[in-house]
């Protein structure tokens, strides 16, 4: 159910974003635990807001460490930058938005759509259903 709310919709890559990291971690926890996931199929990236009193290291830091996930798992991050304005207030989430990827996850997204059709009875062939194939010769 934390997918069908947080999750990408696409049919081919499992991707959630989540600001919590609590949240992040706990989907990692079920996609070792649940669907085998091995850690080098682990993907990060951030969307962070600069001068909010961290830098980009100790962001990236305090992800690594919550998520337990090695440095080779981080990816390119979406920097924002404050206005000059006075409307730039200081930003309630110092720690930016986290988007986890499994690389090659056609099937496990396919179980994940799956499920959450059998749990809540929602029908959405399009999660499951791809556009028709043209034959090759």
């Amino acid at each position: 159910m934390l997918y069908w709310a947080e999750g990408s919709k696409g049919r081919n890559t499992v991707q959630l974003s989540n600001s919590d990291p609590g949240m992040v971690r706990f989907f990692i926890c079920f996609l070792r635990d649940s669907m085998g996931v091995s850690g080098d199929r682990l993907r990060f990236s951030l969307n962070v807001y600069t001068n909010n009193g961290l830098t980009i290291a100790e962001i990236e830091q305090n992800w690594l460490e919550i998520l337990e996930l090695p440095r080779s798992c981080i990816r390119k991050h979406q920097l924002n930058h404050y206005p000059t304005s006075s409307s730039g207030g200081r930003r309630s989430l110092p720690l930016g938005v986290c988007t986890l990827s499994v690389a090659r996850s056609t099937r496990e997204v396919q179980h994940i759509y799956g499920a959450i059709q059998e749990y809540s009875g929602a029908d959405q062939p399009k999660w499951l259903d791809g556009p028709p194939r043209r034959r090759t010769s």
